[in-house]
């Protein structure tokens, strides 16, 4: 930990980038122990349901209309009143700007209210310290940070630091879980439907393309694999083909995750001498069982120790953002209020602007 932390910090943690409203508290000891005191989180989907997907408009309203109660069940779940945190930490970008905006907002009101000092929190750094909730992983380590809207490689150096190696040119591995689940007419949310139907399929049943074989790099495309599999989807009503089906596409994405990684392990392991190699993976398509068990095994082949999030922790929550907070707080790493919600906000802003995998628009650069 920073020189700069005396003492054990006590965040207060605000996530509402996406269809969940959570609020955590979390403590960071003087000797890196990490302590979940409260975790709630509210989620939407019954909400999102009718739509097949989350819905901007009806994201922020419910954002809106639960983040008082969300907040307060967190405190009185850990015990603990305002004057006993250390800080407050809410998620700033990337996501729905709407949603964004209400519970930053509502960290910025509690820190202004309180005297307390704001951290404004990337997302995606909440993704990637996800794993330290409830293990000791130092940094640094090579992450696959994979869920419905974003998939990258990346080297976490330490607390902020982060150098990306490989992203989607496309689609996320999460959203095409999704999309083929929905033209398979599969309930929402899709990627865990698909994936108990895929549970006793046969992935080689169906072929589904390869993207990017032949090129360098560690980047990732799932566009054709969705097209093809819908495409497939149209024309299958045999219960067993569509249970092999989905085991066909789980199959597709896990197996182009292993590969991409793979490449990332042997660059990673070249620059870093090949000892104490670290592995996570983090984020929402985490919690798919075939993804981890191909990550892991990958893993155990090259030589990485493998670690991810327990899977309460694998999706949205606060806890992952209040940990990011408190590891900036340690490093004496505050925002004002004026800090800005943000559609877009690479972990690696110099990558993404250098050598954007997409067009950089007016919100910003993707990843």
């Amino acid at each position: 930990m920073s020189p700069q932390q005396k003492t054990d910090l006590t965040v207060l943690g605000i996530e509402t980038s996406c269809d969940e409203t959570a609020a955590a508290v979390v403590r960071l000891g003087m000797d890196g122990e990490v302590v979940v005191v409260s975790s709630i989180v509210a989620s939407q989907i019954a909400e999102h349901r009718p739509y097949g997907g989350v819905v901007p408009e009806i994201a922020a309203r419910s954002h809106v209309e639960m983040i008082d109660g969300v907040i307060a069940e967190a405190m009185a779940k850990a015990g603990l009143g305002f004057a006993d945190l250390s800080g407050v930490a809410a998620t700033a970008g990337p996501g729905l700007v709407g949603g964004v905006m209400v519970g930053l907002s509502a960290g910025k009101a509690i820190a202004l209210a309180r005297g307390l000092p704001l951290i404004a929190v990337n997302h995606l750094e909440g993704h990637a310290v996800s794993a330290r909730l409830d293990s000791r992983i130092d940094y640094p380590f090579l992450l696959l940070l994979v869920s419905g809207g974003h998939c990258q490689l990346l080297e976490v150096e330490g607390v902020g630091r982060c150098k990306r190696l490989g992203s989607t040119i496309d689609d996320a591995a999460g959203e095409a879980f999704d999309k083929i689940a929905k033209t398979m007419g599969l309930p929402y949310p899709g990627g865990p439907a698909l994936e108990k139907l895929a549970a006793g399929g046969d992935p080689s049943r169906f072929t589904l393309p390869r993207a990017l074989l032949g090129r360098g790099g560690c980047d990732f495309s799932f566009s054709g694999l969705k097209t093809a599999a819908a495409r497939l989807a149209e024309g299958v009503t045999d219960p067993i083909d569509r249970r092999n089906l989905a085991a066909s596409v789980q199959g597709a994405i896990t197996r182009q995750l292993v590969e991409r990684t793979t490449k990332a392990m042997k660059l990673y392991a070249a620059a870093h001498g090949g000892q104490g190699l670290r592995f996570v993976v983090a984020g929402g398509v985490a919690a798919n069982g075939a993804v981890r068990d191909g990550l892991q095994k990958a893993a155990a082949s090259h030589g990485f120790s493998f670690s991810a999030p327990s899977l309460a922790y694998c999706t949205d929550n606060a806890a992952m953002i209040a940990l990011a907070g408190a590891e900036r707080l340690a490093q004496g790493l505050t925002d004002g209020l004026d800090a800005v919600a943000r559609p877009r906000w690479p972990l690696d802003e110099a990558a993404a602007l250098a050598d954007p995998t997409h067009v950089p628009g007016r919100k910003g650069a993707k990843a």
